[in-house]
């Protein structure tokens, strides 16, 4: 089957413009990086000792929470073009690392606890084996406390530190920290109404 010229000429046309608009479609559609991130109301008030569960978060172009996966990982192609974000999501998955292995020795050395306990023809409680698990645990759960205290902080300063670079978060954190702690009315010795602002010192 023969083609002439210009019916091959507009084929290719056709599929330079196809291609072309294709390009451009995928070109606007938003990439992860550059978006503003909000975390749900519960996650973003978490704060030292809280809840190691995970966390949930849309941006500035979704209104439906995501959950951020057990290590944040979820989070990462968001904070991609922020290297200082990306060493706090860093210490979140050490921890959140750490913390998984403390919960696996722990439930290990119950379980072992657990097994001496039938391991002869009558039940024991405190045999050797036993004291050496129980020993494990009270560690581990020492060891829990240390590795959650500040976890869950890591991950809100990488949401943090990338969210800096939007105007309106610089903004919202100057509006923080510079605005007044009291607000009132106050006169002057004339009896002239006086608004009457106040900062505390930190």
């Amino acid at each position: 089957m023969r083609f002439s010229v210009t019916t091959i000429c507009r084929r290719i046309a056709l599929l330079f413009f196809f291609l072309l608009g294709f390009s451009q479609a995928y070109a606007q559609q938003p990439t992860p990086m550059g978006q503003y991130i909000r975390l749900s109301p519960e996650d973003k008030n978490r704060g030292l000792n809280g809840p190691q569960t995970n966390f949930y978060f849309a941006t500035d172009t979704s209104t439906n929470y995501r959950n951020a996966g057990y290590f944040g990982q979820k989070l990462r192609p968001y904070l991609a073009d922020n290297s200082e974000a990306l060493e706090f999501l860093n210490d979140y998955r050490r921890q959140k690392s750490l913390h998984l292995a403390e919960r696996l020795v722990f439930v290990g050395s119950v379980a072992l606890y657990g097994q001496q306990v039938l391991a002869g023809d009558e039940r024991q409680y405190f045999n050797n084996t036993q004291k050496v698990a129980a020993g494990v645990a009270v560690f581990s759960l020492i060891a829990n406390v240390l590795i959650s205290r500040n976890t869950n902080t890591h991950l809100l300063r990488a949401v943090e530190t990338h969210n800096s670079m939007f105007p309106a978060a610089r903004h919202g954190a100057l509006w923080q920290r510079y605005r007044p702690t009291t607000v009132g009315m106050s006169a002057t010795a004339t009896g002239r109404p006086l608004l009457a602002l106040s900062w505390q010192l930190h």
